[in-house]
This record gives structure tokens, sequence and C-alpha cells, in this order.
């Protein structure tokens, strides 16, 4: 999992401008791309960039804007996206990006500038309750109070950002703790990828459930690619026989052209792949958190089927659909640990079924490219 270790280094001993100790903060961490706009209270991090060539600025036009490369930055490359702003106006403007972020379990850290310690509590020019504004749409929140607390807090960021669940975080930095001196501390922060490992007695639950199917069905949620557990997710599938349906972020989990795609579910899927679920025994549930355009109606969502849930996320099993079996790990542990439990299987009879629906389909489908 993500540490922070300690690790002297050179400057173990000398004293630096908290607007240098954020860069040196995001050196550590491993960022390389800064998303920002600048203003009053987060100018003194502008002014100290240029010292740092390792971190390259994106000047955006509207925070919000910054919010959202952030994210399509942590999607390409894994990791935790980088914004800076400054207060008031600056910061509420990165609410709908942190929501995205939260909601699809994107990695990122969020730096705003506040006004002085002094003047907090007392209506200043551009103040604003930020950690108030944003919580329910982070992670976690921090207000950073003193300035030799900015690179632990910072590289904290990251690590909660990444571990478990991913998400966005964000920092709240006065701008006298900007402008005030520290030593700069000696914290790194090494980043691995977190594996949580199932519950042995829920793996066995679930595998004797699979074993047991007559009409499995897997269904891919954006879990399986935040664990890179594709190779895993492809080796149960066939191992099952299953087919394997996809939620629109699970697309890219499992080929699209192998025998056992089903395609898209729910409201903006295709019509084979929902009437597979409505008639499958037995779901197994990857990296997904059955929202309503996956489900519709509830009461009638896989109406025959007992569910598995895997999810690192303990809070998503039985939050929206009741749950037969539920693993709370890591998507590539929890299926590699099913995969040793479980012997090939042959459903010549289901993946009939199911060829024959999407063959039917397949002309409704071209016609309606074509319109």
């Amino acid at each position: 999992m993500a540490t922070i270790v300690g690790s002297p280094t050179a400057n173990e001993k000398q004293t630096a401008r908290g607007a240098d100790l954020v860069c040196v903060a995001l050196e550590r961490a491993g960022a390389d791309v800064i998303f920002g706009y600048p203003g009053g209270a987060s100018l003194p991090i502008y002014d100290a960039l240029p010292d740092h060539p390792g971190l390259r600025h994106i000047l955006v036009r509207h925070e919000q804007g910054a919010t959202h490369m952030a994210d399509g930055y942590a999607r390409a490359t894994g990791r935790a996206g980088v914004v800076l702003v400054t207060s008031g106006p600056g910061a509420t403007n990165l609410v709908t990006g942190l929501a995205n972020a939260m909601m699809d379990s994107i990695p990122m850290v969020a730096i705003t500038g506040q006004v002085a310690t002094a003047v907090m509590g007392r209506d200043a020019f551009q103040e604003t309750d930020v950690l108030g504004v944003v919580m329910p749409v982070t992670k976690h929140a921090y207000l950073v109070r003193k300035t030799e607390d900015i690179i632990p807090t910072i590289l904290r960021a990251f690590e909660v950002a990444h571990q478990g669940r991913p998400g966005p975080v964000l920092v709240d930095i006065p701008k006298d703790v900007l402008n005030g001196t520290a030593p700069i501390s000696n914290e790194t922060w090494t980043w691995k990828r977190q594996s949580v490992d199932p519950d042995p007695i829920e793996i066995t639950r679930a595998a004797e459930l699979l074993a047991a199917a007559q009409k499995p069905l897997i269904i891919s949620g954006h879990g399986v690619r935040l664990a890179s557990a594709h190779a895993e997710l492809r080796t149960i599938a066939e191992r099952l026989d299953a087919p394997v349906a996809m939620t629109l972020l699970g697309i890219g989990g499992f080929p699209e052209d192998h025998a056992l795609a089903g395609g898209m579910l729910g409201m903006h899927g295709n019509a084979p792949t929902n009437r597979a679920v409505n008639d499958a025994d037995v779901i197994l549930a990857v990296g997904i958190r059955f929202d309503d355009r996956v489900t519709g109606k509830i009461s009638a969502f896989a109406p025959k089927a007992r569910i598995i849930h895997i999810d690192i996320d303990p809070t998503q099993i039985g939050k929206n659909v009741v749950t037969t079996v539920g693993i709370v790990a890591d998507a590539k542990s929890a299926l590699k640990a099913l995969i040793d439990k479980l012997a090939p299987s042959r459903k010549p009879k289901w993946r009939d079924v199911i060829a024959e629906r999407r063959e039917r389909a397949r002309p409704r489908l071209a016609a309606s490219e074509e319109r």
C-alpha cells in the first residue's frame, strides 16, 4: 500500500518558504503536471514554480476546467491529477470536477490558496469555508495551519487519494503559511497499488455459487480497470464459460471482440445483454456500484439471480441491490482467489442462447448506427 517514509536528504536541515515546500512535496509525490489558474492567495506558489522545472504548469481558463483536465490525466496515467487554484471563487469552482472524480473513483489532489490565518473567520476578501464546501465531494480535505506541516500533509493527501477506492483530496493552505519558512523535512512518498485481500470464507461461498450456476453472468465495472484486473477477468470468464456485461466505465476491462463479450448493460446498453441479466441465475459483479443507469427499477433487476459483489469500498456492498455474497477486496486479488477455487466448466446451452440473441439484434443495431 502507499506509505510515507522518512528518507534523509541533502536539504534536510535547510529552510524554505512554504510555497517552495509545496513544490518539493509535489516533486516527492511524483507529480509532473499541474493544472491551474492563479489568484492572490496562491501567488506565492506561482512565484516558486520557476525554481522547480520538473513541475509543468498548464494554465486553464476556468478552475472547473482544471479539475476535468486533472481527471483525464489521472484516467490516462493512473497517477493523481494535480489542481492548483486560489481562494474563494477559485476554490468553489472546483466542486463539479471534484464530485465527478469522487463518483468515478479518480485520484486527484487539489491545492487551494486561502486567506491569511489572522483574518480567517472575519469575512476577509475571498474567504470561503472551503473544507465545509468540498467535504461531501472529496475523500478528505485538509487545512494546513503551520508551514512545517505542508510537506507531510500534501504527501498524505496523495496517499489518501490512491488508497482503497481512489478519489479526490483537497489541501487548503493560507497565504501566510505559504509565505512562512520552515525546515525542508525528510518525508518522501512511494506509491504502490494497494491490494486488499479478500476474506477466504466469502471466496469459498462465491466459488460454490458459481460452480453450481447454470446461467452465470459477469458484470465488469470500473474497478476492474482501476485494479488492472483485465487478465484475471478474462481467465475467470473463460473458466466459467460466462458472458461478460460491462458498465459504461467498465468498457475496456474485457475485449469486445471476445466470444463471451456481451456489451454494455442498463438504460443505455443493448437488449441482449439486459435480457441476459434478467435470465441469469448467478451474477458476479466486479467493481461496480449498481447505479440506477445500470439497474433501472431495483425491485425488477436480475429477478432470478443471486448476486456476488466484489468491491474495494465496503459501503457499496448491499447498498443498492440485495447481495448474497459480498467480497470487500481489490478486484485483482479477489478474482485471482476465485480462479484458484474454480474448475473449468462449459455451459453450451447458455452460450447458444446468448449468441442467438446477439445475432438477432445485430441487424437492428446496424440499422440504428446507419441512422
